[in-house]
């Protein structure tokens, strides 16, 4: 089968979730505002069903500055490819493939121009897919820092979930300087950039 034959549809966060899961690094979708969704199916076994063999979600950056920065034309026609992955034996070009299918659609149906993601150094992930797919590279973000908790690197924003009973008594631990609760630096992300407005291309990459 060519990658060519697979099959790129939009599609619900419910048909996703599970998948995202599964196989993308992180293990989760939670925080994820989606606006889009994504995914890749090949033809199953013998013939039958579908198998659905790639997921993506796109949502509008978390930070309104983001998009300011990197559409400061039109900040509300810009996206953020929050989560991407494809099982692991999808075969060359796939991953890249789904992402100028995502593009396609995305282009005809909405009027959104820019497309922004990052590769998370913290992960081992440099980008490779992001050049593959004709992003442009625009430098890294600063370095950041994230909670260790009992051994496991959360995210910082989990001392502020006061509405759950693990924020609440994280935060008292974090406070009262549990040594098993502390701070460490993680790398920077690499920026990619994709403007699906040739015109807005043309004004930004001056």
């Amino acid at each position: 089968m060519k990658v060519t034959d697979f099959i790129v549809e939009p599609v619900e966060r419910r048909v996703i979730s599970k998948f995202i899961e599964k196989h993308h690094y992180s293990h989760s979708t939670n925080g994820v505002q989606h606006i889009q969704c994504f995914a890749m199916f090949r033809e199953g076994k013998f013939g039958f069903d579908k198998e659905m063999i790639g997921a993506a979600m796109y949502c509008y950056p978390s930070m309104p500055a983001t998009a300011k920065k990197y559409n400061p034309i039109n900040p509300d026609r810009c996206w953020e490819l929050r989560r991407f992955c494809c099982i692991d034996d999808t075969p060359k070009n796939a991953e890249s493939y789904f992402i100028s299918q995502c593009h396609k659609w995305t282009k005809q149906n909405t009027d959104i121009e820019v497309i922004v993601s990052f590769a998370d150094l913290e992960e081992g992930h440099s980008g490779v897919i992001y050049k593959a797919s004709n992003f442009h590279y625009l430098g890294q973000t600063g370095g950041g820092s994230k909670l260790m908790v009992d051994g496991v690197l959360r995210h910082n924003r989990s001392l502020n979930q006061s509405k759950r009973i693990f924020g609440r008594v994280l935060k008292r631990r974090y406070e009262a300087g549990d040594p098993d609760v502390y701070q460490v630096k993680t790398k920077p992300k690499n920026i990619y950039v994709y403007y699906l407005n040739k015109k807005i291309k043309k004004k930004l990459l001056k």
